[in-house]
């Protein structure tokens, strides 16, 4: 499963938490990482992103959609954003009018998992659409990153 994070991150942004879904018998088959930092025009800013494999729904839960995948329909009409994921060109759509008003959802595929994001507030979902992130997965052996932490995220404690 991968472990997607922005790199380089986005001036003033922190990685606040590491989080997995799985168990002994079946691994890992969803992660998260929390970062924080300044949002576009509103204070501190959340944003999770969520890997994971398709009825999981972790994804859609942190979201606050009822399912466990973004619905159907999710993906009419061309990408709201393109992320650069592991080297590839990466769509996401808004994931709908279902998303409670104080946040930001953004949904897609790589690697052949969903990749979501989601924001708090709702204005920091302007810097998933215009930040031209470029994610890498850090399961990846070939890079040695100094991640700058900081305190962990209240949107992992677990009441998703």
């Amino acid at each position: 499963m991968p472990v997607w994070l922005p790199w380089p991150l986005p001036s003033g942004w922190l990685v606040t938490g590491f989080g997995e879904v799985g168990d002994e018998r079946s691994g890992t088959r969803a992660s998260v990482v929390a970062l924080a930092g300044p949002s576009v025009t509103h204070g501190p800013a959340d944003m999770l992103l969520i890997a994971e494999e398709p009825g999981i729904g972790l994804g859609a839960a942190y979201a606050g959609l009822p399912g466990p995948d973004p619905g159907a329909g999710f993906d009419a009409g061309p990408p709201h954003a393109k992320i650069d994921a592991r080297g590839h060109p990466t769509a996401l759509w808004c994931a709908g009018r279902a998303v409670p008003g104080d946040r930001a959802v953004y949904v897609g595929e790589a690697l052949g998992n969903w990749l979501w994001t989601v924001a708090w507030p709702v204005e920091a979902g302007c810097f998933i659409a215009l930040a031209h992130l470029s994610l890498r997965d850090l399961r990846d052996q070939d890079q040695a990153l100094d991640l700058p932490f900081g305190a962990f995220s209240p949107r992992l404690d677990g009441d998703v």
